[in-house]
């Protein structure tokens, strides 16, 4: 057994203070901002994330300053007290949640500052602040979290303000609509989620007390393989929900709906990564299930695959990202599938920083076109915002994994503990390659398509055209240097100073990965393919759109129902439209129909009408006339008195 059972805790005082700091930013927007102005909001709302950054910078280095294999320990009071069940709401800090407590606060800080520019014209601007800083205290209880229900607070906190800032234009129906299907299908992986944390209780019988992840650890090793199966496969259903893997990603490429900045903090850097955060954290009882391991492996592959091909011919800039995020999450699972957690944690740091910029480098560009979206209206933009274009470029290098950028090690990582796998390693390894090749043709597609070229835009727009302020271009350059050099920290096996991020992981995370078995000379290999196949979607791209730009049109032309079939997303909303939506409100309409109004309001509504006339009819003898009382009596004695009469 590895992991959380072996870390020595350190008690402190102050964890609560990282969650706790953005709550206060909540209050204060919702009570105090609107009367003290937009000026007010905009340095409270982002202070709050700056100075919660602060403090989880004081804790890491604290952390950082303990024994390997140590943690950070707050227990703040009693909670759920229940038969033997016992949970405190209380807080741990170790190696995987320092990482990610620094991402949160770190790229959280840096996308409240863009978002001051952003949306400094909105008329929701408090409101808009109030939910992001409410989504950041949700993230930072999730990978706070000491125990599983814990972590359940923050995982449904992040969900609810997914929703809320998917539909935050909500007088748009579209955007409304995009919110509610976030919503339910993510309650959906929570079931599943939920299912799992009751199965796991249940057949930890009277060990478990607290559902802590230390005490998980310390029993999980008892459990049968088949249970241990049943209840991982569970989780990984909520897994599949919150970080939109198939087949439940279909929420994510619509939850573009909401602002920009929205789709950069929570649906690229922080919420989406929840579900590969989750088995990171569980990784001693995933370990402890093969078939699992296998499940979570192959969808991850497919996810990358199938997400990557659909951002090949997507027009909205916007979307293409949203998919390429479908996809790159499909590498983490792929990671933590074949048991490489480190490799997993590691890709999902390095995503934050690029994927993050890519999307306020979007938000940038449709900031500057006056809300365009479409890259087909778009071209020659390099000239006119050089900040957001060499930024973006940067976050573009990293994301296809060109040599020395921050996307480039932490994909080889996945893909050569991917290689090294004993469970279909090879074609696993080779599912990655090809979804590398395509991140590569999408992402410079849209680079060429955006930036390159003769601008396409109508001549209104290309008078107003315009680099954003410092407050958007700012955030911008800190993740592009993040961006470029924050894959240093894991670098491969006797690369300098080595994998340190791994190392620093490990008494969390467990041992070194598959990919420790493959020799030198292998990894070299292996590391040559995938970087042919970036600069192999590089090459292809710049001739489709910058040498040949006809050629796109007239493949398409040649090949038309499989340009359809892919422009169409494959036409997965309209099969769950037809198969589930439908058969769903058809069944529910007839229940209310036929069940609720006709028999359950019948019955109740009936019953209420007989009353309603039998009293009517005795209401005709209350008259209030003294002598049709008295009459009444004399023909009650007289019928009484005949009735003894006859007898």
């Amino acid at each position: 057994m590895h992991g959380a059972a072996h870390l020595s805790a350190t008690a402190v005082s102050y964890l609560w203070l990282i969650p706790a700091l953005p709550a206060l930013g909540v209050l204060f927007n919702l009570f105090v901002g609107p009367r003290l102005g937009k000026a007010a909001v905009s340095l409270v709302a982002p202070g709050v994330v700056g100075a919660a950054c602060v403090v989880s910078g004081y804790a890491v280095l604290q952390l950082v300053g303990l024994p390997p294999g140590s943690a950070l320990t707050q227990t703040l009071w009693p909670w759920i007290s229940a038969g033997t069940l016992h949970v405190d709401v209380a807080f741990h800090l170790d190696a995987l949640s320092a990482v990610m407590v620094l991402v949160v606060t770190g790229v959280g800080f840096l996308i409240h500052v863009y978002s001051v520019g952003y949306m400094a014209h909105d008329p929701g601007y408090p409101r808009y602040f109030t939910y992001l800083n409410l989504f950041t205290c949700a993230m930072l209880i999730l990978v706070l979290a000491d125990s599983l229900p814990v972590l359940f607070v923050g995982w449904e906190g992040v969900g609810l303000c997914s929703y809320l800032l998917i539909g935050f234009w909500y007088d748009k129906e579209a955007n409304a609509s995009a919110g509610k299907k976030a919503f339910v299908v993510n309650r959906i992986g929570d079931a599943g989620f939920l299912l799992g944390v009751f199965l796991l209780f249940w057949n930890l019988g009277p060990g478990t007390h607290t559902l802590r992840f230390t005490e998980i650890a310390s029993l999980a090793g008892s459990l049968p393989v088949s249970v241990v199966t049943a209840i991982t496969l569970l989780l990984f259903v909520g897994a599949t929900g919150k970080s939109a893997q198939l087949p439940l990603y279909v929420w994510l490429p619509d939850a573009m709906a909401g602002p920009t900045p929205v789709s950069a903090l929570i649906h690229a850097a922080t919420m989406v990564t929840a579900g590969v955060y989750m088995i990171a954290r569980l990784n001693f009882l995933f370990i402890l299930a093969p078939v699992t391991l296998t499940v979570i492996a192959t969808i991850g592959a497919a996810t990358a695959l199938f997400a990557a091909s659909i951002g090949l011919l997507q027009t909205d800039i916007k979307r293409v990202l949203a998919y390429s995020t479908v996809s790159q999450l499909g590498y983490m699972f792929l990671a933590v599938g074949v048991g490489a957690f480190g490799a997993g944690i590691f890709h999902l740091m390095t995503h934050a920083f690029f994927k993050g910029l890519l999307f306020l480098g979007s938000g940038s560009v449709i900031h500057g076109m006056g809300g365009e979206q479409d890259m087909r209206k778009m071209g020659g933009l390099r000239h006119r915002l050089p900040i957001t274009f060499a930024t973006f470029l940067v976050a573009t290098l990293a994301i296809t994994g060109i040599p020395g950028f921050a996307g480039f090690f932490s994909k080889d990582a996945i893909l050569a503990a991917a290689f090294a796998s004993p469970h279909g390693g090879r074609w696993l390894w080779l599912v990655g390659v090809l979804a590398a090749g395509l991140t590569s043709f999408y992402m410079f597609r849209l680079v060429f398509l955006t930036f390159f070229g003769d601008c396409r835009a109508d001549e209104h727009t290309q008078l107003h055209l315009h680099e954003s302020p410092p407050s958007m271009t700012m955030p911008l350059i800190i993740l592009a240097g993040l961006s470029a050099v924050g894959g240093w920290v894991g670098l491969p096996a006797g690369w300098l100073w080595g994998n340190r991020f791994e190392a620093f992981l490990q008494p969390v995370l467990g041992g070194a990965h598959a990919a420790g078995h493959l020799t030198e000379a292998t990894e070299l290999v292996l590391m040559g393919v995938s970087v042919l196949a970036a600069f192999a979607g590089l090459g292809l791209a710049y001739v489709f759109y910058i040498t040949q730009p006809e050629l796109p049109e007239r493949l398409a032309e040649q090949l038309p129902a499989l340009a359809t079939v892919i422009r169409n997303k494959y036409y997965v909303d309209e099969i769950y439209e037809a198969v589930f939506v439908r058969p769903t409100v058809a069944l529910s309409s007839w229940l209310w129909r036929e069940v609720d109004e006709a028999v359950i309001d019948g019955l109740v509504n009936g019953t209420a009408e007989t009353i309603g006339a039998s009293s009517g009819l005795w209401r005709r003898l209350q008259t209030g006339n003294v002598q049709h009382y008295a009459l009444s009596m004399l023909l009650g004695a007289m019928a009484i008195l005949g009735y003894y009469a006859w007898r």
